[in-house]
C-alpha cells in the first residue's frame, strides 16, 4: 500500500509539472510571472508589423537591427548568432563598440518563445550595461517563423 501511494504521488507531481511546462507560449507582456524578471518594459517592445513597415519605407535613418539568435536574418539585420555563446557575445560587444550610445537598436532572436530564449536577456542586459539608451526588442512571442516569416515580412538575402 505504501508503494502504491508513493507511485500515485509521483504521478501526480509529474502531471502537475507537465501542466506548468506545457502552458501556451506567450510574449513577456502577457506572462505575469516573467514581467518581474524581464529587463525590458512594454514600451521597449516593437511589433513585427511596425518594424516591417519601417524596413519597407526605405528610410535613411533606419535603426541598427541585430540578429542575436540562430535564425534567419530580417532584411537589414546584422547577423551575430546566438549570444548565449561566448564567442558570439564578444562579436556583439565588438559591433556595439562601433556605435554611439544613443543609436536606435533593435534586437531579436526568434528561436523560441521569450520565456525560453537563452539569447534575448543576455543581449538586452549587455546593451543596458554598456549604456545604450534607445533599445527595442522585436516582439516575437512564439518564434521568427510564426511571427515574422509566415506573415510575409522582409527577410535578408542569402
Amino acid at each position: 500500500m505504501k508503494n502504491f501511494l508513493i507511485i500515485l504521488l509521483t504521478i501526480f507531481l509529474i502531471n502537475s509539472l507537465s501542466v506548468i511546462v506545457c502552458k501556451a507560449q506567450t510574449s513577456p507582456v502577457t506572462m505575469p510571472s516573467l514581467e518581474k524578471i524581464n529587463p525590458w518594459t512594454e514600451n521597449q517592445l516593437i511589433e513585427p508589423a511596425e518594424l516591417a513597415a519601417l524596413i519597407n519605407s526605405s528610410k535613411s535613418d533606419m535603426p541598427v537591427i541585430f540578429n542575436i539568435g540562430a535564425v534567419e536574418d530580417i532584411k537589414g539585420a546584422k547577423h551575430i548568432g546566438a549570444v548565449s555563446s561566448a564567442e558570439n557575445m564578444e562579436k556583439f560587444k565588438y559591433e556595439l563598440n562601433l556605435l554611439q550610445h544613443n543609436t536606435e537598436i533593435i534586437i531579436y532572436c526568434g528561436c523560441c518563445p521569450f520565456s525560453k530564449c537563452p539569447n534575448i536577456r543576455p543581449a538586452f542586459l549587455e546593451l543596458q550595461k554598456i549604456g545604450f539608451t534607445n533599445i527595442k526588442l522585436l516582439n516575437l512571442p512564439t518564434n521568427l517563423k510564426t511571427n515574422w516569416t509566415a506573415k510575409g515580412y522582409p527577410l535578408g538575402s542569402k
